[in-house]
């Protein structure tokens, strides 16, 4: 019996469509007849990278940065895009410094090097060796997206300006030594009113300008005011004309920050009347040429001679005016009150008979004094009889004293005499010499009572003719 088809028709009709599977072999093996190159993955990404690098060994790429990343290494990755592809690049840390623009995404750029793969990645990327901006209107966008940036930080506002000063003792330059701008400027300020100048050189184009600019700006602000090298008390920063791309270093955000933080005052002649540079936002002034700052820098010394002669002719007519006007006031003055005299007349007769009246008063006063005086003498003795009278009193009190003296110390004698004999029949020693005798004790006590004394005592006795020592028996 024929066994039933069970399969679904669309399976029984794909089985027909497709031929049998051929089985996989699970180890290669050499065809026959096969000249198909067998590569390792190392050996292929080799030959890749040879054929490119020798394809495109020297290329210039313009397109838009995307992606743009500066590595902790200095190297810098970032990627170039059109509206259709997106290529990386790689600029390696000693070429960075090199480039001519700081990169920044967004911006249309052109950039040379060649086109290299990195085989960690199975990619194509270039090296990039330099890079420019696309032509004068991606400048042109960079310089204002900069100038909206540095604005926006308040770099350029109104309230920043410092006045310069009216007549600097010293002026500060930064420029080229060697080309027309310094001399231009030397010269003006000779004609105008001579002044102390520095000079800071400095490249004002090329590779390195901004650095050196910044760096000389930030120099002369930090000398000392009183120092050996003297502190300029106004900078001009100047250079001829030239190319966008030549006033490229006045535009960097380097310079344009040391101006705007300079504290010396800053005029800025960059370029020609029509170029304006970054720099002239942030700068105190703006001088349309060098010549220019140099002008605006210091007054003309003539036309102060000039003003100050002016001010001194018409200080003296007002002053004659002034003295006029106050002698003219003045006379009328003195028709409206008349001759003083009339008035000074009487006050001076009173004077005249004040001053009589005064000079009679003291002269009698005088004489009333004087005779007072004479009345008083006349009572006085005259100083050689009060003398006198003096020396005999003292003379008659000394007489006195000494008789007075003799009879005390004569009645004091007598009475010292009847103490002392008195003091000698009184005298205990006095009866020694009729038999009697003084005990002491070791002590040198006397011995007053027989109960004082006891067996075995020490004594000494005093006679009448010396003194014996003993001990108490009994």
């Amino acid at each position: 019996m024929p066994k039933k088809n069970t399969q679904a028709p669309e399976d029984d009709l794909l089985s027909r469509a497709m031929p049998m599977a051929v089985p996989m072999p699970l180890v290669d093996k050499p065809r026959e007849g096969s000249n198909a190159p067998e590569y390792t993955v190392s050996d292929l990404s080799r030959q890749l990278k040879k054929m490119v690098e020798d394809g495109f060994g020297h290329v210039r790429v313009r397109g838009e940065i995307g992606e743009c990343k500066l590595h902790s290494s200095g190297h810098l990755y970032l990627s170039l895009k059109d509206e259709n592809a997106v290529l990386a690049a790689v600029c390696w840390r000693g070429q960075v410094a090199k480039l001519g623009i700081k990169p920044a995404t967004g911006m249309d750029v052109v950039c040379t090097g060649k086109l290299t793969t990195y085989m960690g990645q199975s990619k194509y990327q270039m090296t990039v060796e330099s890079m420019a901006l696309a032509g004068v209107g991606a400048l042109l966008k960079m310089l204002e997206e900069r100038r909206v940036k540095l604005a926006a930080e308040g770099l350029f506002d109104a309230s920043r300006k410092r006045p310069l000063p009216f007549l600097p003792t010293v002026i500060g330059v930064v420029t080229s030594p060697t080309g027309a701008v310094i001399r231009d400027i030397l010269h003006r300020l000779e004609d105008r009113f001579p002044r102390h100048v520095l000079v800071w050189p400095v490249p004002v184009q090329g590779e390195g300008a901004a650095d050196k600019i910044a760096a000389a700006i930030r120099g002369f602000n930090a000398l000392e005011v009183n120092g050996a090298v003297p502190r300029p008390d106004v900078l001009i920063v100047a250079r001829g004309g030239g190319s966008l791309e030549d006033l490229m270093p006045f535009n960097e955000e380097i310079v344009v920050r040391a101006v705007a933080e300079s504290h010396i005052p800053v005029i800025s002649a960059v370029g020609h009347e029509t170029d304006t540079t970054l720099v002239d936002y942030a700068a105190d002034l703006r001088a349309p040429t060098p010549t220019a700052a140099a002008e605006k820098a210091v007054p003309v010394r003539d036309e102060l001679l000039g003003a100050v002669a002016d001010s001194s002719l018409r200080l003296d007519e007002a002053m004659r005016r002034i003295l006029r006007d106050r002698r003219e006031k003045t006379e009328m003055l003195a028709r409206a009150l008349g001759d003083p005299m009339r008035a000074l007349a009487p006050l001076m007769q009173r004077f005249d008979e004040r001053a009589e009246r005064l000079t009679l008063a003291w002269q009698n006063n005088l004489r009333r004094a004087q005779s007072r005086v004479a009345e008083a003498g006349g009572r006085l003795r005259h100083p050689r009889d009060v003398l006198k009278m003096a020396a005999q009193r003292l003379d008659h009190l000394a007489h006195r004293m000494q008789s007075l003296g003799r009879e005390r110390l004569l009645q004091t004698e007598k009475k010292l005499d009847r103490l002392s004999v008195m003091l000698e029949a009184l005298s205990p020693r006095a009866v020694l010499g009729r038999g009697y005798g003084l005990v002491y004790d070791a002590a040198g006590r006397v011995i007053m009572r027989a109960a004082d004394l006891s067996k075995g005592s020490k004594v000494r006795i005093e006679l009448h003719d010396g003194s014996r020592s003993a001990v108490v028996d009994d």
